[in-house]
């Protein structure tokens, strides 16, 4: 899990909206909006204040030390979503219309090559 991968974890686990987020370390939303599309992570000047804002150490911020054991622990229950579940669901509400549109095409194709390759 990268930087910006435990990033949107602690916001999750805190419930606290990416544009709260924003507004509270004072980086602008469509910066954060990159961390999670381009997997790139925040510049070293802000870490200390992510850090403040979402009450986590650095160390726990940058090694991930006590979020990734929250996460192997994580005992999923029958009908519970994963965190990697959250986060696609979390990046689809961020999407535009259009790229809904486009993703939902993408699951489409995919389900009907997967029929197709049963079939062979």
């Amino acid at each position: 899990m990268i930087i910006s991968e435990r990033v949107f974890y602690l916001l999750k686990e805190k419930n606290m909206t990416q544009s709260e987020f924003s507004k509270r370390v004072g980086i602008a939303n469509s910066t954060i909006s990159d961390w999670k599309r381009k997997k790139t992570n925040p510049s070293a000047d802000k870490i200390m204040d992510i850090c403040n804002v979402l009450d986590v150490t650095p160390e726990t911020l940058l090694t991930g030390k006590g979020i990734e054991q929250k996460e192997e622990d994580f005992d999923l229950q029958e009908g519970e979503i994963t965190p990697t579940e959250k986060m696609l669901i979390a990046d689809y509400h961020n999407m535009k219309e259009a790229q809904k549109k486009r993703l939902l095409a993408y699951v489409e194709a995919l389900k009907q090559l997967e029929s197709l390759e049963e079939i062979n």
